[in-house]
């Protein structure tokens, strides 16, 4: 995989090498911090409020739940806390969604650039 990554950045010129460079595999938290930029990030941001807020609710439901001593405000809490769980798990699976789009688009680019170079090196 080097070897290649070495004869295509032979291939490419000084700007196409570094916009290359930026496409690299990134960790978990650069993936983090890129669904926070572009221009859906004050989507991201929103739900990212919101979803705290359904956390805040599911402690306050497990609180209450230990705290009740009818079964009927047992049931009522439990629904309460699940339906604030499964709110907040779906709002963090869609993140978890954008970052693998975000991956997914940083790897075409890549095979876009690669198509490019090779191209160019064929047609001269």
């Amino acid at each position: 995989m080097e070897d290649i990554d070495e004869l295509i950045k032979e291939t490419l010129t000084a700007e196409e090498t570094k916009f290359y460079e930026s496409l690299e595999e990134q960790n978990l938290w650069q993936m983090i911090s890129g669904i926070f930029r572009g221009k859906n990030s004050w989507i991201i941001i929103v739900m990212s409020i919101v979803q705290l807020v359904f956390f805040g609710c599911f402690v306050y439901c497990a609180i209450q739940f230990f705290k009740v001593e009818t079964t009927h405000e047992l049931i009522k809490w439990s629904a309460l806390g699940m339906v604030t769980l499964f709110g907040s798990s779906m709002l963090k699976l869609y993140s978890w969604l954008q970052m693998d789009k975000n991956a997914l688009l940083r790897e075409i680019k890549r095979l876009e650039l690669q198509v490019s170079s090779l191209s160019g090196k064929i047609s001269s």
